[in-house]
């Protein structure tokens, strides 16, 4: 289930598929992993922004009902990954299933915690805390990134909502994926290397507050849109404030036609919320010769919340896969 998932998943953030799936190879350091093979369940790429990098994110995919989520699954599960992760970088056979050889490697592990009942309600991120060891056998900057049930749940509802408006019809419609990215702002001192390469979702940046989507609209499909995935709860006009100016200091405002914000929010007055900042964001600009053209731009940001989905696999359809 977990795999099906994935593969859904992170197609639509532009993640690619390498290798062979659940592989076995040859572990690097059997007498302190206490193991002679790892696991690969499946390995993905995608090309950094920021650095001429292609990073390769190698997935422990889990699948558990509620009450398998516990400290000593996800602590075994997090301290065999970190195994992983430590061998990889040093195989031999794992380069060759899985790296290309005319990049500049970053390899980084992922585990994928998709609960598949719906039903775990507990705060992930305490039983995660305590069921991170101390001294995990990871290489000095390596990464090991955790997306939770809620952060699965939240991953495929924009999933689902790409897909969603890029089947609609009128101008709300996206254009094909060939026309979609994911928007890396010229950052202080940090130039996007590789803006047209770099067309994913990075995991910083599905584990971030929002993920940004950018895409070309119009005649001619000249014109650029905007859409944030807004993952905060709304609960104050100060979080949608940092979030405006987030979008004006990286020249969002000034080059998209179009802004839209899409949120999960469960506060049912974030909408409100949202319009109150839009308007006392417009009231803060004065009177400096582009506030009228500027405010105009904030005004017409668009808000919606996403109507919430939950992905559901029978057993018994993926076991007949075959057919």
């Amino acid at each position: 289930m977990a795999m099906k998932l994935s593969d859904e998943v992170f197609s639509e953030f532009f993640w690619t598929k390498v290798g062979p799936e659940d592989q076995n190879w040859p572990c690097e350091d059997k007498v302190l992993h206490g193991v002679d093979t790892h696991p690969a369940d499946v390995v993905f790429y995608y090309d950094e922004p920021y650095a001429q990098r292609r990073t390769f994110v190698h997935c422990d995919l889990k699948s558990y009902a509620k009450g398998s989520i516990t400290t000593a699954t996800l602590q075994g599960a997090i301290a065999s990954l970190a195994k992983q992760i430590a061998c990889a970088e040093k195989s031999e056979r794992w380069r060759d299933l899985y790296m290309h050889g005319n990049v500049t490697p970053n390899v980084c592990g992922l585990l994928f915690v998709y609960n598949h009942d719906g039903e775990y309600d507990k705060d992930f991120a305490s039983v995660l805390s305590a069921a991170t060891p101390k001294d995990l056998l990871l290489p000095k900057g390596a990464r090991l990134f955790v997306l939770g049930p809620r952060d699965v749940h939240w991953i495929d509802n924009v999933r689902y909502d790409i897909r969603q408006l890029r089947g609609a019809a009128g101008p709300a419609a996206l254009p094909a994926a060939q026309h979609c990215k994911f928007f890396y702002p010229q950052l202080d001192g940090r130039a996007n290397l590789q803006p047209e390469k770099a067309r994913a979702a990075t995991l910083e940046m599905l584990t971030s507050p929002w993920i940004v989507f950018e895409y070309k609209h119009g005649p001619a499909l000249a014109q650029r849109g905007v859409i944030v995935f807004y993952r905060r709860s709304g609960e104050t006009e100060e979080e949608f404030m940092y979030l405006l100016d987030f979008l004006r200091h990286y020249q969002v405002l000034e080059d998209a036609t179009k802004v839209d914000i899409r949120s999960m929010a469960s506060d049912a007055a974030a909408a409100a919320r949202f319009q109150k900042a839009k308007q006392r964001y417009v009231e803060s600009l004065g009177d400096n010769g582009h506030s009228t053209e500027l405010a105009a731009k904030v005004n017409a940001i668009g808000y919606t919340k996403i109507t919430q989905a939950i992905t559901e696999f029978s057993s018994i359809n993926l076991g007949m896969d075959y057919a």
